[in-house]
C-alpha cells in the first residue's frame, strides 16, 4: 500500500521529470514600442492658406548667430520609454520597421522625398527639421526660453520633423529656400507648405527671398 507521503514524493518526482523533458519555451519577439498617436506624418496646410499665412510674417534680414549652438534646441528627447523623437518618427516615417527592446530601427526602408530615393538602413536616415535649427534662430528663436526651442527642435505635432536620406539632409544644412531646394521638384509644394506654416505657427521672421522662393513654389500646387 502507497502512503499519501510517498504517493506525493512520486507525483513531485514526476513533474520535475516532465519539466525537464518539456521542449524549451522560445522568447517572445521583441514588438516595436507603440507610437500611435504619431503614425502619420502631420499634413501641412493647403497652398492657399499657406500664402496666407505668408503675408503675416514679419520679412526682416536675419538675426546675427552670435549665441547660438544646436545644444540650445535640446534633442532628440525622449518621447515614452526608451523611444526618442528620432526613433518616433523612423518608426512613423518608415515601412515595415523593426524596432530592439530599446526602440533602435533595427529594419526597415525609408523614403525620402527630398531626392525620392528609397533607403534601406536607418544609419543612412537623417531626421530633418523643416526649418533648420539655425535658421530658425536667425529667424527669431535667439529670443526663445529653452523650453520653446526644446519644444521646436522635437515637434510630432506639426509638418517640422521628416526622415530624409542623409546626404539630401547635409546638403540643406541650414539653408533657407532661396537657397537651397529640395532636387525632386515634385515635393516643392509639401516642402514650401510646410516650410510656411512652420515659421508662421513659430511666428518666426522670413527674408523677401525666402519669401519670394515659398510664392513661387507654392504655385507647383496648382
Amino acid at each position: 500500500m502507497i502512503t499519501s507521503r510517498a504517493w506525493r514524493r512520486a507525483a513531485a518526482a514526476a513533474l520535475g521529470l516532465a519539466a525537464v523533458m518539456a521542449p524549451p519555451v522560445a522568447a517572445p519577439a521583441v514588438s516595436a514600442p507603440s507610437t500611435s498617436s504619431h503614425r502619420v506624418s502631420p499634413e501641412p496646410p493647403a497652398a492657399d492658406a499657406v500664402r496666407t499665412e505668408l503675408d503675416g510674417l514679419k520679412v526682416e534680414p536675419p538675426h546675427s548667430m552670435t549665441g547660438y549652438s544646436r545644444a540650445r534646441f535640446p534633442h532628440w528627447i525622449k518621447q515614452h520609454g526608451e523611444c526618442d523623437t528620432r526613433e518616433v518618427v523612423l518608426s512613423r516615417d518608415g515601412s515595415g520597421v523593426t524596432q530592439d527592446s530599446m526602440c533602435r530601427a533595427v529594419a526597415g526602408s525609408w523614403y525620402s522625398p527630398y531626392d525620392d530615393k528609397t533607403l534601406d538602413a536607418a544609419s543612412k536616415v537623417d531626421i530633418d527639421h523643416m526649418v533648420p535649427l539655425a535658421n530658425a534662430w536667425r529667424s527669431g528663436a535667439d529670443t526663445w526660453t529653452t523650453d520653446r526651442r526644446k519644444a521646436f527642435a522635437n515637434d510630432l505635432d506639426n509638418p517640422q520633423l521628416y526622415a530624409v536620406s542623409a546626404s539630401s539632409n547635409r546638403s540643406k544644412g541650414d539653408q533657407s529656400p532661396d537657397q537651397w531646394s529640395p532636387p525632386n521638384q515634385d515635393y516643392w509644394c509639401t516642402y514650401s507648405r510646410a516650410w510656411g506654416h512652420i515659421k508662421s505657427l513659430y511666428g518666426l521672421s522670413v527674408t523677401q527671398p525666402e519669401k519670394e522662393k515659398l510664392i513661387s513654389m507654392l504655385d507647383t500646387c496648382d
